[in-house]
């Protein structure tokens, strides 16, 4: 229930009687705590924790490139849409592999070199 003074007021009914819960300066935290006085209170769910990358899991560095238009240096997009690793050594150019996606194929340079 709003107040005339801008709260708001939380009670309930036990054996036919009106309870004061109390006030509290929003509805939110007045249905909060009529919820938890009737035990309906559910705490919201906590975010999930997104999995650590591999690259996190194994300790890799992806080597990060402003110049690479994928962000990664060793890796370029192809016309697929899908991502290829690859590098040089003594002038020689080594194909790593296809991935699915820029980190995919950054975890595989990484690996690599």
């Amino acid at each position: 229930l709003k107040l005339p003074s801008g709260r708001f007021y939380a009670r309930n009914s036990v054996d036919g009687r009106n309870v004061t819960i109390g006030t509290f300066d929003t509805a939110v935290e007045a249905a909060v705590a009529y919820a938890r006085a009737v035990g309906e209170y559910q705490p919201p769910a906590q975010p999930a924790q997104p999995p650590p990358t591999v690259a996190e899991a194994e300790g890799l560095r992806l080597h990060l490139s402003s110049a690479a238009g994928t962000g990664y240096k060793g890796v370029a997009k192809l016309p697929s849409g899908r991502f290829e690793a690859r590098r040089a050594a003594d002038g020689i150019k080594f194909h790593i592999g296809g991935f699915g996606s820029a980190v995919e194929a950054a975890v595989a340079y990484a690996r690599a070199v």
